[in-house]
């Protein structure tokens, strides 16, 4: 399986990545424990690096490494410019719970 990355996140990423002038940038998802349920989504501008999983195109990448990959396989990038909640979304079909929030999950 795969990350999908819609086209609106996709503008998104091709934005940032124009915005800091470097080309060979890509969104980093990666997955670092913390928060209520346990797990929680870090993102920043990152290059790749050796074993990553790369999805996207080479103007709107998404960069995640393989321990981050286990738990985000099948997960579908969007990005959301409204007045609430604007950011990154993922929607991802391995969580089995999250807190209340919603900065932090479970699988």
């Amino acid at each position: 399986m795969a990350i999908t990355i819609s086209q609106r996140a996709a503008e998104r990423i091709e934005e940032l990545v124009r915005e800091a002038g470097n080309p060979a940038l890509g969104l980093r998802i990666k997955v670092v424990g913390g928060g209520c349920s346990g797990l929680q989504y870090k993102m920043d501008l990152d290059t790749e690096r050796n074993g990553d999983k790369v999805f996207g195109n080479e103007n709107a990448r998404v960069i995640v490494d393989r321990k981050s990959f286990l738990y985000l396989n099948g997960t579908e990038l969007d990005y959301n410019d409204g007045l609430i909640n604007a950011g990154f979304t993922l929607r991802n079909p391995n969580v089995k719970r999250t807190c209340g929030c919603g900065a932090s999950f479970a699988v």
